[in-house]
């Protein structure tokens, strides 16, 4: 493998062998409780969770991405799931209710006993490496100054009064997340800020709290990596900016179509007025067609 031009001195955690490395660990599940309990902001409070599986999901190379399915204990005891990922644009919406609705069903084929269909809280964790922002299926958020942050439940949407409190998506766009270090004002914010910006850090800054964020910058040493796991995070992190790079041409590739595509529309318009302003004045069809270059049959069309 070509060697890698920059990589840092902090592994970048929105890699697949950075969010293993920082979250999927059990020796630093803390740095994954910490992160929680920041998304859910004192609604719950992890004080244990159990790695299920740890796993790659999807068929595709570029679609697959770890996936952890968690089994939490809250502080007051009570038991609820978890599925934690990474995702990329495609149908994400989708997947995210894909994956929940098969974590229900697992818990109820196992669970059931007679027409007992009481189920545990299931919660999805995405965090989105694009903009969900304008897009027009979009419902618009209620607290806007956070736009990088989706908490979303099953509601009834005249009342907005919960319809079932046991299921839930907490989804953050790490895109969107634009706050500069003294904007930071939740521990969210810090572990945002972290997620977004740690691998072109050289050191932990003075405006994270060090006894939650040393750990992870501790960890995190590029140079503190076994010759296996380095290789394995350079072989990451060249699929990572590849992915990048291949979005990034289709994106571009789209905005050219679309800028050619405005233009043609533009010129084809004005052909259709200049038809128009000819016909009033009795030029004849051959000529109109000559001269905008519309076919004979749409100038027969605009008398």
């Amino acid at each position: 493998m070509a060697k890698l031009k920059y990589i840092g001195k902090y592994v970048d955690p929105n890699t697949d062998f950075g969010w293993k490395l920082y979250f999927g660990r059990e020796e630093n599940k803390i740095l994954l409780i910490e992160f929680l309990n920041s998304l859910f902001e004192g609604e719950k409070v992890i004080s244990d969770l159990f790695y299920k599986s740890v796993e790659y999901d999807g068929d595709q190379e570029d679609m697959r991405r770890v996936v952890f399915d968690l089994h939490c204990i809250g502080n007051d005891g009570e038991i609820f799931i978890i599925e934690m990922q990474q995702l990329f644009q495609e149908f994400f919406r989708d997947r995210a209710v894909y994956y929940t609705s098969r974590l229900i069903s697992k818990q109820l084929s196992r669970g059931k006993k007679g027409n007992n269909y009481c189920l545990p809280e299931v919660y999805f964790i995405g965090v989105l490496e694009f903009k969900l922002h304008g897009e027009s299926n979009v419902l618009p958020l209620r607290n806007t100054d956070r736009p990088y942050f989706y908490d979303v439940a099953l509601c009834d949407k005249d009342t907005h009064e919960i319809f079932y409190d046991k299921l839930g998506y907490k989804l953050v766009s790490l895109p969107m997340f634009n706050k500069r270090p003294a904007e930071l004002e939740t521990v969210m914010d810090q572990w945002l800020y972290v997620l977004k910006h740690l691998s072109t850090m050289d050191k932990l800054p003075s405006f994270l709290d060090k006894r939650i964020f040393g750990l992870i910058f501790e960890v995190g040493e590029i140079g503190k990596l076994t010759e296996e796991d380095r290789m394995s995070y350079e072989s990451s992190l060249k699929h990572k900016r590849d992915a990048e790079s291949v979005f990034n041409s289709a994106l571009r590739s789209g905005e050219a179509l679309g800028h050619a595509k405005g233009f043609a529309e533009g010129e084809h318009k004005q052909a259709i007025e200049s038809a128009r302003k000819m016909l009033s004045k009795g030029f004849s069809k051959e000529d109109i067609s000559d001269v905008t270059g519309l076919p004979m049959e749409e100038i027969e069309k605009l008398k």
